[in-house]
């Protein structure tokens, strides 16, 4: 049993290093078109993003976690949690780790003074909002059923509920 939770804590933290990697690999490239833009975003911003970038990765490492931890699984599409997690940041927001990403995201575009990281931020949710509405919920709702419908109506997609 310790045998298998290790296996997938591991592919858990090289699924997570491979999906950080490739972002930060597409965030430097994207930072070549600032200079076309022309955007100047102000100095104050940049503490702000280091926050937000901070937050972003926090809740990101958080949602790995209960997706290793509590669900056994990973992020990545071909190795899904075998149990529904609806736990932890899950409880608040349907997508947290989404939310985490693009925070972190917009929090590395403000933090390194990058117009074109935060476009490439907006591109993301743009894109991540296509994928959980007409793929991922679709696929989730055959998956673990009435569950996943319950949950759906209780918690929302993306803003926690007040």
């Amino acid at each position: 049993m310790a045998e298998k939770r290790l296996a997938v804590l591991l592919r858990g933290v090289v699924v997570a290093t491979l999906i950080v990697t490739l972002w930060v690999w597409l965030a430097s490239l994207v930072r070549r078109f600032d200079p076309a833009l022309g955007i100047v975003l102000p100095q104050w911003l940049r503490p702000v993003g280091w926050a937000l970038l901070a937050a972003g990765l926090g809740l990101g490492v958080t949602c790995v976690a209960f997706f290793v931890t509590v669900g056994r699984g990973t992020p990545a599409h071909f190795d899904p949690p075998k149990v529904f997690v609806a736990r932890g940041p899950y409880r608040y927001v349907r997508n947290p780790m989404y939310v985490g990403a693009m925070t972190a995201l917009a929090g590395g575009g403000l933090a390194f003074g990058s117009a074109s990281i935060l476009i490439l931020a907006a591109m993301f949710w743009g894109v991540a909002h296509l994928v959980v509405v007409f793929n991922e919920e679709p696929a989730l709702e055959r998956r673990f059923g009435n569950s996943y419908s319950e949950y759906k109506s209780r918690v929302n997609r993306w803003l926690p509920r007040v």
